[in-house]
C-alpha cells in the first residue's frame, strides 16, 4: 500500500465515522473530504469537480424539477385519493394503492410521494379505525422497491449510471433495473400483505398521543383582573424564559395569538397556553392573577382557529436544524410557529421545549400561521406531513399537472426507443415545463435539493481519489481473497452486503458511489460483466429496510407512525435477506 492509498483510505475511515456518529450533516462532511484531497493534491481541480458535471447528477437535478411541476399540482395526491375511496379493508390495501403507489415510484422521486402520502394514509386508517403504523412502513417500503424498476426511480440507480458513462462503460439502459426490480417489488408486496403487516405494531400517531395526554402535553392558566402586569408584555410580565414552559398561544376571546412574541402584551381574560415540563406548572400558579385551569383538558379545536393551524413535521436527514436547540434556532421567529411538542424514538423529549436538541427523524408538533404549509412543503429543513388537500398551491392547475405527467411519460417512451439519453430527454422536458409556465423558474428552485447535489458531486470525487490511488483495486483484491474460492455467486453477495451495511449506517448515495469503484475492480478481477455488479450495487444501495436512517423515506414515516427503532429491524430484516437472495440469484443467472 503507497502512502497516498493509505491517506485516502484512513480519510474515509474518518468520513465515514463522521457520518454515522453526524458529526455534521452528510454533504458537509463529504465536501471538507472532497477539499482535504483537493488541497492535498491527490486530485487535481479537475477531477475534484468532475462531479459537478456528471452526467447522473445533472439528470437527477432536471429530474427533481420536473418531478416537482407534477407534485406542486397535486396529480398524484389526487389519484391516491381516488384510489382509497375504493378501499374498504386493510387486506385490500396491498393491491388497490400499494401495487400503483410501486407503480409511480418507478417515475417519480419516491421523496416528495411519500411525504404527499403519509397524511393521507393517516386519515384513511383513522376513519377505517386502524393505526396508522400498520401502514406507513409499508408505504416506505414499496416505494423504495418501485424505485428499483427504472432508471429514474431513485437518485441512487441515476448516480451509478452517471458514474458507469464517465468510465466509458455506456449506463443503465432505462428499465435494465427492472430484470431485478421487478420481482423484488412483486415478492415484497407479497410479503408486506401475507407476513410484514403481522410483525408491524399497532401504535397511536405522535398528535393522537398529544390530545389523549393533554393534561401532559399542555397547561392552561387565565389571566385574572389582578394580575401586576396588565398591559405589559410578555418580556416584562416574565413569561418569556420560564423554567421548563414554554408560551406557545394566547386565547383572547375568538383570537388567537400564536406565536407569542416577547412583545405580545399581556390581558385580563386572556388563556395562557404552556408546554413543556409542566410538573414545573406549580412554580407559575404561585404568582399573583394567574389561575390553573383544571378539571378539563384543553379542547384541541381551540389551538385550531384563526390565523393559527396544527402541523407534524419531521426533521430531515440533511436539515440544519440538527445537533442545535429550539432556542438557538430561534425557531418561533424564523418558522412563525410555536413548538408544541418534540417526540423521538417513540417517546415523548421531557425536558424544556427551548433546550431540545432537534436530531434527524424528531416529530414536532407546531403550533404555526396559515402560509407555514405552503412555504415549507419543499424545504429541507424538515418534512410537512400534516394533511395537504391537494392541489395547495395558489396558481396549481390539475390540467398543468396531468400535462406535466404527458411530458414525463412521453420522455420515458423516448428513452426507451433509444431516440434521446436520459440527460436529453429531461433537458426538454424542463425546458418544456419552464416555457409553458407549469412551474416557474424560482418554484423549480426550490425542488433542485442543492445539498443533495453537493453530496452526490462530492462523493463522485471522492470515488474518484479510490480509483486514481489505487485503493479501490486494493480494497477489491483484500475482498476477493475472502470470496473468490466460492465462486461469482459468493462475490455477488459479498458486494451486495458491503454496500447495504453502508446504506444502514450512512447514505444510500454515499455508499454507492464509494462502492462502485470498487466493484468495477473486482469484476475486471474475475473478469465478469461490470453491469451485473453495477446493478447490484444499485439494488443494494436503495434496499434499506433495517433502520428509519439510511433512506429518507423510512425517515419521513418514523416520527409519524409512532415508530421504535427497533420496528424497522423486525419488519425489514425478513424483507432485506429476501431482496440480497433474489438480486444475487438474478444478477449471477440472469446478467451472467
Amino acid at each position: 500500500m503507497t502512502f497516498e492509498m493509505g491517506f485516502v483510505l484512513i480519510l474515509i475511515f474518518v468520513m465515514l465515522a463522521s457520518l454515522i456518529l453526524e458529526v455534521a450533516r452528510p454533504e458537509m462532511v463529504m465536501f471538507t473530504a472532497l477539499t482535504v484531497l483537493l488541497v492535498t493534491g491527490i486530485l487535481t481541480p479537475g477531477e475534484a469537480l468532475r462531479g459537478f458535471s456528471n452526467e447522473g447528477m445533472v439528470t437527477l437535478a432536471l429530474l427533481f424539477m420536473v418531478a416537482g411541476a407534477i407534485q406542486k399540482h397535486g396529480v398524484i395526491d389526487s389519484i391516491v385519493h381516488k384510489l382509497l375511496r375504493k378501499v374498504n379493508s386493510f387486506q385490500g390495501i396491498t393491491m388497490r394503492l400499494f401495487a400503483p403507489i410501486a407503480v409511480f415510484s418507478s417515475f417519480f422521486n419516491n421523496t416528495p410521494l411519500v411525504v404527499a402520502l403519509t397524511p393521507v394514509l393517516r386519515n384513511w386508517c383513522e376513519e377505517k379505525g386502524i393505526a396508522p403504523s400498520k401502514l406507513l412502513i409499508p408505504l416506505s417500503y414499496v416505494t423504495i422497491l418501485g424505485g428499483t424498476v427504472t432508471l429514474i426511480g431513485t437518485s441512487t440507480n441515476l448516480v451509478v449510471h452517471g458514474m458507469l458513462v464517465e468510465r466509458g462503460l455506456g449506463g443503465f439502459s432505462f428499465f435494465q433495473m427492472a430484470v431485478v426490480g421487478v420481482p423484488i417489488t412483486v415478492l415484497g408486496l407479497v410479503y408486506i400483505a401475507v407476513v410484514g403487516h403481522r410483525l408491524l405494531p399497532s401504535y397511536k400517531s405522535f398528535t393522537e398521543k398529544v390530545w389523549e395526554d393533554s393534561r401532559e402535553y399542555m397547561a392552561e392558566l387565565t389571566v385574572r383582573g389582578d394580575f401586576p402586569y396588565l398591559y405589559q408584555t410578555v418580556q416584562e410580565a416574565g413569561l418569556r424564559d420560564l423554567k421548563g414552559l414554554y408560551l406557545i398561544e394566547i386565547i383572547r376571546k375568538k383570537e388567537m395569538v400564536s406565536p407569542v412574541r416577547s412583545t405580545t402584551v399581556i390581558q385580563a381574560g386572556d388563556r395562557l397556553i404552556f408546554t413543556g415540563m409542566i410538573s414545573t406548572i406549580a412554580e407559575l400558579q404561585r404568582m399573583k392573577g394567574l389561575e390553573l385551569e383544571t378539571g378539563t383538558d384543553i379542547d384541541p379545536n381551540d389551538l385550531k382557529g384563526g390565523s393559527t393551524q396544527l402541523v407534524e413535521a419531521v426533521v430531515s436527514h440533511e436539515s440544519p436544524l440538527c445537533s442545535r436547540s429550539i432556542k438557538q434556532l430561534q425557531f418561533r421567529a424564523k418558522y412563525d410557529a410555536g413548538v408544541v411538542a418534540v417526540h423521538r424514538n417513540h417517546e415523548r423529549v421531557e425536558r424544556k421545549v427551548g433546550d431540545i436538541v432537534l436530531e434527524p427523524g424528531d416529530t414536532l408538533l407546531l403550533l404555526a400561521g396559515p402560509d407555514f404549509i405552503e412555504k415549507h412543503r419543499v424545504s429541507s429543513d424538515f418534512y410537512v406531513v400534516s394533511e395537504l388537500n391537494p392541489p395547495t398551491a395558489f396558481n396549481a392547475s390539475p390540467k398543468r399537472g396531468w400535462f406535466a405527467l404527458g411530458v414525463l411519460l412521453t420522455m420515458v417512451l423516448l428513452v426507451t426507443l433509444g431516440v434521446l439519453s436520459m440527460l436529453k430527454a429531461m433537458m426538454i422536458a424542463a425546458l418544456t415545463l419552464l416555457f409553458t409556465k407549469v412551474i416557474e423558474l424560482e418554484e423549480a428552485k426550490k425542488f433542485l435539493h442543492f445539498n443533495i447535489m453537493l453530496l452526490i458531486a462530492s462523493a463522485i470525487g471522492i470515488g474518484t481519489a479510490m480509483s486514481k490511488t489505487g485503493l479501490a483495486a486494493w480494497l477489491a483484491e483484500r475482498a476477493l481473497m475472502l470470496v473468490e474460492p466460492f465462486g461469482v455467486v459468493a462475490v455477488i453477495a459479498l458486494v451486495y452486503i458491503l454496500t447495504n451495511l453502508f446504506t444502514e449506517v450512512i447514505t444510500n448515495v454515499a455508499s454507492a458511489v464509494l462502492m462502485v469503484p470498487i466493484g468495477l475492480e473486482v469484476a475486471e478481477v474475475i473478469g465478469v460483466d461490470p453491469m451485473g455488479i453495477a446493478v447490484t450495487i444499485a439494488i443494494a444501495a436503495s434496499a434499506s429496510f433495517v433502520t428509519p436512517i439510511g433512506y429518507q423515506t423510512n425517515l419521513i414515516v418514523y416520527g409519524p407512525g409512532g415508530y421504535k427503532f427497533t420496528d424497522y429491524f423486525k419488519v425489514g430484516f425478513p424483507l432485506s435477506v429476501l431482496v440480497m437472495v433474489v438480486t444475487v440469484v438474478v444478477v449471477n443467472y440472469i446478467l451472467y
